[in-house]
């Protein structure tokens, strides 16, 4: 699928789902990583991940794309448009747009660091590096040791 099917779909589902013209831009964006899609303020325009679409084909594409439309509609029309917006929550419900999608890799997957603590020996898996002279351990309150670099 290209940006130009892209558009036409988000189109067809503006107008089937919410019953209103979709009248901006539809493109996949390669550099989202952790999020299906994204609904732009300013520009108005959404971008999709086209891993989701690779991934899990053109039933979770669609699914992305009522997500993304409810923030774009509700915006527009001056409602709640956030997630946690009593507006969003509804629109959402109405149309069947899925709260969140199904993530790519799971959280172990994208971990680059391992921590274990000193005192308990639990450990602990981290995407981003800790700062081991101000994080403890919620267990025990132990330091934390830096045991593993996975990447």
């Amino acid at each position: 699928m290209n940006n130009r099917e892209l558009q036409q779909l988000v189109e067809e589902i503006s107008l089937e789902a919410f019953d209103r013209t979709f009248e901006h831009e539809a493109l996949f964006n390669n550099r989202l990583r952790t999020t299906g899609g994204r609904y732009l303020l300013g520009s108005h325009n959404i971008e999709i991940n086209p891993k989701q679409y690779e991934t899990y084909g053109n039933d979770a594409l669609v699914d992305i794309i009522k997500h993304e439309l409810c923030h774009y509609h509700l915006h527009l029309l001056g409602k709640g448009y956030k997630h946690r917006d009593r507006e969003f929550k509804l629109l959402s419900k109405q149309v069947n747009a899925p709260r969140f999608c199904t993530p790519i890799d799971s959280y172990e997957q994208r971990a680059n660091y391992i921590y274990q603590c000193t005192k308990c020996n639990n450990e602990y898996l981290r995407i981003r590096k800790v700062d081991i002279k101000k994080m403890r351990c919620g267990h025990c309150g132990g330091k934390l040791k830096l045991k593993k670099l996975i990447k």
